[in-house]
């Protein structure tokens, strides 16, 4: 059976992006590629997601995946090898991963994002935009706590050297030597953190994890062409039929109401629409947009908070 249409919605210095692209590459995909805006506005985006901003996406046909977490399911089922969530190891795989994407990512990409970085990170960025950047950024969760670049640097070296001993048999991957979820989840962070040279150092006491980290480079991204956010949304558009889904009982909602969903860390802006598709994992609404037409737009449950909408 042909695979369908993947299109990632992406950009090249994305941490989040390069996981499903490596995973993309693992998986030998061919996909098409859309660049989108690192920082607000992104008019072509909120059209197929409603509100939801995050990068990236992934859309097949008029559904809009949003969420690497889910992102990474779906492509597991349309090409299961070789899988992310082995039988064997799904669990702790996924726990690594939680642990990767909570705790290393929020070490290790703000420590990068240090001045040391920017000419690396941004190139010839006017100084304005790089500030404007950081106030898109920061709008994301004023109220995450960032360390400062000290004890950022030492909880860094600290993660860094915890992995250096777990590689320390020769595994060839993270969990008992297979590929898993884990490794994509933990190669991110680092791969930003390599963006830069002067940072890519503090990996140099850590041989077994810089060549864990070449494996999984060894990956690269699968076949991609180039695709306009436009023709993206006209392909939504005159899309007509729309993955599977259903409203499971007894999780508290029912079918046809009209919902919001949410990210409930960072980069909470919600999306609106009507609830269609709701399990344990996953929850789908469907939204009518006047440029993508009538999309569902996919979140996972797992770190996302979902309200009937207001009323006036």
């Amino acid at each position: 059976m042909s695979l369908p249409e993947l299109i990632l919605h992406h950009y090249p210095t994305s941490p989040f992006s390069e996981k499903v692209r490596l995973v993309l590459g693992a998986k030998s995909l061919t996909w098409r590629s859309v660049r989108i805006p690192v920082i607000m506005p992104k008019p072509d985006v909120l059209a197929l997601t409603g509100g939801y901003r995050k990068t990236p996406l992934l859309q097949i046909g008029a559904d809009i995946y949003c969420d690497t977490g889910l992102i990474c399911r779906v492509l597991d089922r349309l090409q299961p090898a070789p899988a992310l969530y082995p039988a064997q190891t799904a669990g702790t795989a996924q726990m690594l991963a939680e642990w990767a994407e909570s705790k290393l990512f929020w070490n290790a990409v703000p420590f990068a994002m240090q001045p040391a970085a920017a000419p690396y990170l941004f190139g010839d960025t006017p100084p304005e935009a790089i500030k404007a950047f950081g106030a898109d950024r920061a709008s994301f969760g004023p109220q995450t706590r960032r360390n400062s670049l000290v004890d950022g640097g030492n909880t860094l070296q600290h993660y860094l050297a915890w992995l250096e001993t777990h590689l320390g048999d020769d595994r060839g991957f993270l969990v008992r030597g297979e590929l898993s979820i884990a490794d994509f989840a933990v190669y991110h962070p680092l791969w930003f953190l390599q963006l830069a040279p002067e940072l890519a150092r503090q990996l140099e006491p850590h041989p077994r994890l810089r060549a864990w980290l070449e494996r999984m480079r060894a990956f690269g991204h699968g076949t991609a062409s180039k695709m306009t956010s436009t023709e993206a949304i006209e392909l939504a558009a005159t899309t007509e039929a729309h993955a599977p889904v259903a409203v499971e009982p007894g999780l508290g909602f029912e079918a046809g109401q009209r919902v919001t969903i949410a990210a409930a860390d960072y980069g909470t802006d919600p999306s609106a629409g009507v609830l269609v598709g709701l399990t344990r994992d996953s929850v789908t609404i469907e939204r009518l947009d006047e440029r993508a037409g009538r999309v569902h737009v996919h979140f996972p449950r797992l770190g996302f908070q979902i309200h009937k909408e207001k009323t006036s």
